[in-house]
């Protein structure tokens, strides 16, 4: 029996000097939608959100930057949120019923990202997209930290490679 290599759609991102970008998937021209505006840095996460959703599969992204600089990844579906519970069990529920209290949360603070870029939020629990100034902040709670031996987070840029550690308090 044959091996069949494993193959990922491949998606190249040409950024130029000025921010704007051109987007090839297996070597096809892909465009935004029509009266759209032109592919630019900033659309990063969103554009890979919506190529990786709409294949429901991993996609391998090469990033060519202005100054020669490559970056390659491998950047999988983002989880579906779970479906909002049918009518009939909401409306089952007692009109006296608290809600339960949401957990206290940590926020997480790094620099020297690409603006845009997606952050991944390192005991890994969450992602975030860095601010325009190229921070990135992202927000755990207490009991996830608490999961984690060292309570140590980690945000790294999944384009720039920046990487930012700490312990919150």
């Amino acid at each position: 029996m044959p091996v069949v290599p494993v193959v990922l759609p491949h998606v190249v991102m040409t950024v130029a000097s000025d921010g704007t970008m051109t987007v090839t998937v297996d070597g096809q021209t892909y465009q935004p939608e029509p009266f759209a505006p032109q592919w630019r840095r900033e659309s990063f996460p969103s554009l890979i959100d919506r190529l990786t959703n709409d294949r429901q599969c991993p996609i391998r992204v090469e990033v060519r930057e202005a100054d020669g600089t490559v970056f390659t990844d491998i950047v999988a579906p983002t989880r579906n949120r779970r479906p909002a519970p049918p009518q009939e069990a909401q409306q089952s529920t007692p009109a006296n019923a608290t809600a339960p209290a949401a957990p206290p949360l940590i926020a997480v603070h790094g620099e020297g990202f690409v603006p845009g870029e997606d952050i991944a939020v390192a005991v890994i629990v969450a992602r975030t997209d860095a601010a325009p100034m190229g921070t990135a902040r992202a927000l755990v709670t207490a009991e996830q930290i608490a999961q984690s031996p060292t309570g140590e987070v980690i945000l790294l840029g999944r384009i720039s490679g920046a990487l930012a550690l700490g312990r919150p308090v």
